[in-house]
Parts: C-alpha cells; structure tokens; sequence
C-alpha cells in the first residue's frame, strides 16, 4: 500500500557561509528521503542515500516487519557541520493500524557529494539502536476477550485457554495407527471425532501442513495428554478462547452472542517491538504498548435459568425445545434444545410448527375482545362438529363436555367449541389479535435470528375453523409462542431483548390487547382442573396445552406456553404425540426455577 506522507519541517538558522543557498540541500534531500521513506518508496527513499544498496535491503525488512498503515515524519532541527555536511533530527511516527502508534526520535547525516547532497545510510537511520546486521521484530500482545455475563453478572462466555490438538500426516509414518490412538482417546470427549474422520481430514491436508483434529479445554486436554502427547506426527498450539461453562450450553443462543459483541469484548491489541539479530534472536527491545482488555458485556440471559430449561429438556428423546422471556422487560431469559433438536438446528427461535391447541388462548382473547363471548358463556364441546357441512372437527378421542362455560370448554381444551367460535369471526380477527401478542411480528434482534410464527387471515370459513384450535394454516416457534405467553402475563407486547445496550427493532408495534384477565384465568384453570393439573405443585403456575397434528395426521406434536410469576415460557415436544411430554418438561423446569 503506497502511503501519503506528512511531513513537517521545522528549519533553525545555520551559521556558515551559504550553506543552503543552492538547490537541493540538505533540508530538501532531508525531506524527499521522509516523503519517499513515508509512501512507501523504499527504492526512491534509497536513491537518495550514498548507499543505495544497503540502505534497501535495510528498509524493506524494517518496514516489511512493522507493516504500517501510515508513516508520518518531523523535521525537528536541522544543524550545519560545516559548509558540507548537516545532522537532520527528525520524530518518526509509525502508525500500526487500531490506534497503535511508535514514535520515537532518530537522527542522520546529510553530506554534500560533488554537486549534490545525500543522507549518509547507516543501519541508525530508521532506528538509532538498529545495528548492522540487525532488524526489527513486531509482535502483537493481545488481551483476554473480555467475558459475557448474563443479567446477573455471572459469566456465560469466558476466557480459557484451549489447546488444539494437530496432525502433521507426513511426519506420522503410519496414518491409520495415529488416527485410531487419537479416536480412542478423544471420541469420549466428542463423538464426532472418530478415527475415520480423523483419517479422512488427513487426507484432505495439503502436503506438510496440519490438520486440526480438536480444540481441547484445557481439562480435557490435562486428561488425554498420556495417551496422545508422544504420537508420532501429532502438534499441539494453545490460545485462549472464549467458552461456554460447557461444548453444549447455550448452543442456539451463546454462539450468535459471541459473534454480535465480537468487537466489543476484544479489546485493544498491544505490541512490542525489539531488535533482532541474522538468526532471528531477539536483542534489544525497543518500545512495549501494553494490551487493552474491553469491559465485559452484560446480557439478558440468565444462567440458573438456563440451566433448569437445559436439564428439563435433556431427558426427552424425540426434539425438545424450551424458549423463556421475562413478560416485564421482554429479556430472552433462555433458549433450550435438546441434542435431539439441536442436530435439526435452531428449532426453538425459526422453526415454524403447528401450534395446537396453545392457539386457543388467542382464539379466547379474540372472542372476548369483539363481544362474541365472555368467560361464563355457555357453549357447546360436542365430541365432534361439522364446519360449512364439509369438515368435521373432533375433540381428542371425541370426549363430549355437553353445554358448559368457555372456561371450561378451554380448560378442557375443546376443539369443536374453539371451531365454532370462529366461524362468525372476520378473516382477519384472528391474525390481528395474535399480533396483539407477538405472533406475527418479526423482530430485528442483535446476534440472533428469530420467526415468531405466521396467522394469515383466513376468508374461508373451514381454514379459520381449523386456525383457531392450531391447525389450519397457522404457525408458531416455541419464541413465539413464548413471547404470546409473556404477552398475557405483561397486558401489552414485550420486545425482545438480548444483549444489553443492543436495541430491537419489531416490523409493527400492534395495538395493545384488551379483555386479558379473563383468559388468564382460563389458563390457570388449564392447571386447577383441566390438562396440566401436573403443574399444580409449581405455584400459581397459569398455561395452555397444545397438541398437534402434522404431515398425514397420524402424529402430533406436544405444546405447553404458559407464565409463572415474571417468567414466561414455552415447551414443544416434536412427535410428543400429546401434551403430556411437554408438561412434564415444563414441571421439570418449574421446579428448578427460584
């Protein structure tokens, strides 16, 4: 990169007879030597010198090292040694890109050769300690990353020091035999490692490089160390990185934390340089700027939370999920999967699923809303009804409740009562109330990608039927249905926060839902007396429990969303079959949480 020079000048009277009356002299030959040397010019800052040749190969490798972004140079004083020769002292300032600077003051002679004038070389130029055969080494210093805390400052993200274990396959002789020690060594630590995909990644090295078989905390390592440290072929680096408690927590959440404040934890990069000799042994150094960790960065996550929603989902086989957020401030309190979901990826924050019966709660709120029903009004649940004469709607195992109150027929979780609910509504109803709660808005949130879920308003009255007990054409993620369930216990909306200081930004901000004291306790009755009566040792535990069919109808899914306090959640069992699974989730979560 070719540099502007800045060069500033700052002349004394000389004394002696005419010195500098002809031109170039030695201010000029001073300053084309900087302005050459500063762009970059390092075979034009040579020319000027009496030494061309050496002057080169000595600047090349001192700029060549130091790799700056921008030389700025002053002439602090120029004073005569008689009618042919000048002493320039001048200030260099090497600026080495993120606000890191060398400055230093050095000094060279200018000589008169025949007519002209030339900077007399000698290896003090660019630096007065930097001897013949010599040059200059930078190495950067950087600093920890600094930690992310959760909301109550305990780390979530911090630094560790990690070794990463390499296999140079052209030093290791019997490929296959190093491959098996270090896949019986490191597969318990992680699966993934094998033996063949170890034998595989060697395979694909370039000739006489390394291939990274794993980065090992240092625990980890401290314990394989016997049986890997001697392998023929097999390196070790180590680095401090920065790391979950641990490979698993916050899987769908911690690694787009830690990409979205990546320049913020850094830190300023420090440096030292110092003189080295032809065999690159260090001599003299010549200048230290210490490192600059950052200030950690605080989130709205919450550690015991997080871990109660990671242990509840754990012993589930089928994909579990588990979504938390606190319906005051809207702070994502914590987001959970299970290895099972983990290998279909972010399922809890963009996977969009049939919401079941979980759909009633705004299926209620809109009733309540346009007047069509209150929480008393007598209903009927029918084991089965049948929608415009050409869809028939059953209860699950078709049970039949008679006439009883919309209370009731919530708590019961009656699909034939929520169906003939909306088929009076306007096409759009449903799709405004369930924006009212969230499901529907999309959130710009700092480091994590998120769909709420989708309620199309629904013209045709079978579609809207169907919409409103959760099937139909309507979908949620467990965040979305989370945020509805936050949305009921706040009275109003939360947005979504996640990294503190970090704003989101939602697509709408819909009107603020009315009429929610009915439906919350209709979602408390779902525990009192209806289909998580499981949750009633868990406090004033309110909820809805969904379960819902998907692909041919043979198989269903499995919802709990409800609140406890000021935290709000939601749990989705894929292929549950019924609600069940996903109420003992959230009773294993309930239980965990203070």
């Amino acid at each position: 990169m070719r540099l502007l020079a800045m060069i500033t000048a700052v002349l004394v009277t000389v004394s002696g007879c005419g010195l500098f009356e002809d031109e170039p002299g030695a201010p000029e030959i001073t300053g084309d030597f900087l302005g050459k040397l500063a762009s970059g010019d390092v075979q034009g800052a040579a020319n000027v010198t009496d030494n061309p040749a050496d002057a080169k190969e000595t600047l090349e490798k001192f700029r060549g090292a130091l790799k700056p972004e921008k030389l700025t140079s002053k002439v602090d004083q120029i004073r005569n040694n008689g009618d042919t020769a000048a002493e320039a002292s001048v200030t260099l300032d090497w600026d080495l890109g993120g606000g890191r600077h060398w400055s230093y003051p050095t000094k060279f002679e200018v000589r008169q050769e025949g007519e002209g004038w030339k900077v007399r070389w000698a290896t003090s130029v660019p630096h007065p300690k930097l001897a013949p055969q010599q040059t200059v080494k930078l190495t950067e210093l950087k600093p920890d990353p600094a930690p992310v805390l959760d909301r109550d400052g305990t780390p979530l993200l911090a630094p560790e020091r990690v070794v990463s274990v390499l296999l140079v396959p052209k030093e290791a002789g019997d490929v296959a035999a190093v491959a098996k020690a270090l896949g019986e060594a490191l597969t318990p630590l992680d699966k993934a490692i094998t033996q063949q995909s170890i034998t595989d990644g060697a395979a694909k090295t370039p000739d006489g490089q390394a291939y990274q078989v794993a980065a090992l905390r240092d625990p980890d390592y401290q314990a394989v160390k016997p049986k890997i440290y001697e392998l023929p072929g097999v390196r070790f680096s180590t680095q401090t990185s920065l790391l979950a408690p641990s490979r698993t927590f916050g899987s769908q959440v911690l690694p787009a934390v830690r990409k979205a404040v990546e320049d913020e934890i850094a830190g300023r990069t420090g440096f030292r340089v110092a003189t080295v000799n032809a065999q690159g042994a260090e001599v003299d150094e010549l200048h230290q700027q210490a490192p600059e960790p950052a200030k950690a960065v605080t989130t709205a996550l919450s550690r015991i939370i997080q871990t109660a929603a990671e242990d509840a989902v754990e012993p589930v086989q089928q994909p579990t999920m588990l979504v938390a957020i606190q319906p005051s401030t809207g702070d994502i309190l914590a987001v959970a999967q299970n290895d099972a979901a983990d290998a279909q990826g972010a399922l809890a924050l963009t996977g969009r699923f049939p919401p079941g019966s979980t759909m009633k709660a705004v299926t209620a709120l809109a009733a309540i809303q346009s007047g069509k029903a209150n929480a008393d009004t007598p209903l009927p649940c029918p084991g089965k009804t049948t929608i415009a004469g050409r869809r028939i709607v059953p209860n699950s195992s078709e049970f039949e409740k008679g006439t009883i109150p919309l209370r009731s027929a919530f708590a019961f979780s009656c699909n034939t009562t929520f169906a003939q609910l909306a088929v009076d509504m306007p096409a759009d109803l449903l799709t405004n109330t369930a924006q009212s709660l969230g499901l529907g808005v999309d959130f710009e949130i700092q480091g994590l990608t998120t769909i709420t879920g989708s309620v199309p308003p629904a013209t045709d009255v079978v579609e809207r039927a169907e919409d409103a007990f959760g099937q139909g054409k309507v979908l949620a993620s467990p965040f979305g249905m989370a945020l509805v369930s936050a949305s009921i216990a706040k009275g109003s909306m939360p947005t979504p926060q996640l990294v503190r200081g970090k704003d989101t930004k939602a697509d709408k901000q819909p009107a603020a839902p009315t009429a929610l004291d009915p439906v919350r306790q209709m979602m408390r009755e779902v525990v009192d007396y209806g289909t998580a009566p499981q949750l009633k040792p868990y406090g004033d535990v309110r909820g809805k429990t969904g379960t819902a069919q998907f692909g041919d109808g043979v198989h269903s899914h499995g919802w709990f969303m409800g609140y406890r306090g000021d935290v709000a959640f939601a749990t989705l069992v894929l292929s549950g079959e019924t609600s069940t699974p996903a109420v003992d989730v959230a009773a294993r979560f309930l239980k965990a949480v203070p």
